[in-house]
């Protein structure tokens, strides 16, 4: 990790993700489930703290907008 925030965001995102990923596994939600998955290894790959942000913003408005 390179800076404090990226840190942050990283467990931000990661513990959102962890919520996704119960959600998805309880319900059988195959897109919570994945989202999840993303949410919480995505933040390992990516260092750009801008860059985290908006992918975690995408990882997380994508259950709402899809169903399946």
């Amino acid at each position: 990790m390179g800076s404090v925030a990226s840190l942050l965001w990283g467990l931000l995102f990661g513990s959102i993700g962890f919520g996704f990923f119960l959600y998805g596994k309880k319900q059988r939600a195959v897109v919570p489930l994945v989202c999840g998955l993303a949410l919480m290894v995505f933040p390992y790959f990516i260092t750009n703290v801008t860059l985290l942000v908006v992918i975690g913003s995408l990882l997380m408005a994508i259950p709402y907008f899809f169903r399946l």
